[in-house]
C-alpha cells in the first residue's frame, strides 16, 4: 500500500521552514508592492497596456502562484528529500524539484496574464481584476465547481495526495532529473488545481485575502485527511453559487 503524506507533522524542519518561508516572503512582498508606484502597474487603469504593465501584471501573477502553491508541495519535497537520502544520492534534489515546480506556475501565470488582459479589455474585469459581469463571476464559480467532479481532477488530485506513489513511478537521478520531477508534479498539480485558480477573477486578482482563502483550501485538498470530501463539499458550493449568480443574472 503506497504510504500518503496528510500533515507536515513528520517534514523535516529545513524543508519546511524552506518552502514556507518563501512562500511568506511572496505573500509579503505582494503586499509590500501594493503600497508602490508599482502597484498602478499591476492594477492597469485601461487595456492599453504598455511593456512594463504587462511586466508588473505577469510578475504579479508569478509570485502570487508561488506564494499560493509552494506550502502544498511541502509533503511531496519532504518526501522527494528521504527518497533522495534512501537512495544515497550525491546532493539534495529539493531546490531543483522547486525550481521545476514553480516553472509550470510560471507558464500558468503567463496564460493568466493574458486572459487578464483580454477581459479587461472587453470590460468585464475591473483595475483590480475582479468581474464585473455577474455572468462572468457565475460562469467562473460554476465552472470551477464542476470541474471539482471530473476524472482528471479526481486522478491529479490523488497523485498530489501520494508524494511516494508519484516518486515510485516518476524518479529521475541527478540534478535534470529533479528538475524534470518538478516540472511533471507541476503539471499534476496545475491539473488539480487550475479551476480554482480562475476565480481570482471572480474576486479580484489583487484580492489578498481571497487569494489566501484559496490557497488553504488547494493545501488542506492535498495534505488532510479529509482532503477528498473537502473537494467535493467546495465543488458542490462553487457549482450551486455559479448556477444560483447566473440564473439571477439572467432573469
Amino acid at each position: 500500500m503506497i504510504a500518503r503524506t496528510h500533515a507536515f507533522r513528520d517534514v523535516p524542519a529545513p524543508t519546511l521552514v524552506g518552502l514556507l518561508g518563501l512562500s511568506v516572503l511572496a505573500w509579503a512582498g505582494l503586499g509590500v508592492s501594493m503600497m508602490t508606484p508599482l502597484s498602478m502597474l499591476m492594477m492597469p487603469m485601461h487595456s492599453h497596456w504598455g511593456v512594463a504593465t504587462i511586466g508588473a501584471v505577469y510578475g504579479m501573477w508569478a509570485v502570487m502562484m508561488a506564494a499560493m502553491m509552494l506550502p502544498s508541495a511541502v509533503p511531496m519535497v519532504a518526501a522527494l528529500s528521504k527518497v533522495a537520502q534512501a537512495r544515497r544520492s550525491a546532493s539534495n534534489p529539493a531546490v531543483a524539484f522547486v525550481a521545476g515546480y514553480l516553472v509550470v506556475w510560471a507558464a500558468f501565470s503567463a496564460i493568466a496574464t493574458a486572459a487578464q488582459w483580454a477581459l479587461q479589455s472587453a470590460g468585464m474585469l475591473s483595475p483590480m481584476g475582479s468581474s464585473m459581469s455577474r455572468v462572468l463571476t457565475g460562469i467562473l464559480l460554476l465552472a470551477a465547481g464542476v470541474y471539482q467532479f471530473t476524472p482528471l481532477k479526481r486522478v491529479c488530485l490523488r497523485q498530489c495526495r501520494t508524494p511516494l506513489g508519484f516518486l515510485m513511478t516518476e524518479w529521475r537521478d541527478g540534478t535534470g532529473g529533479a528538475l524534470t520531477m518538478g516540472m511533471r508534479h507541476g503539471g499534476i498539480c496545475l491539473g488539480c488545481c487550475w479551476a480554482l485558480m480562475i476565480l481570482l477573477f471572480a474576486f479580484g486578482v489583487m484580492n489578498l485575502p481571497w487569494a489566501a482563502a484559496l490557497a488553504v483550501i488547494v493545501a488542506v485538498e492535498k495534505v488532510a485527511p479529509w482532503g477528498d470530501l473537502l473537494s467535493r463539499v467546495i465543488g458542490g458550493l462553487l457549482a450551486a453559487s455559479g448556477a444560483a449568480v447566473v440564473l439571477s443574472a439572467l432573469l
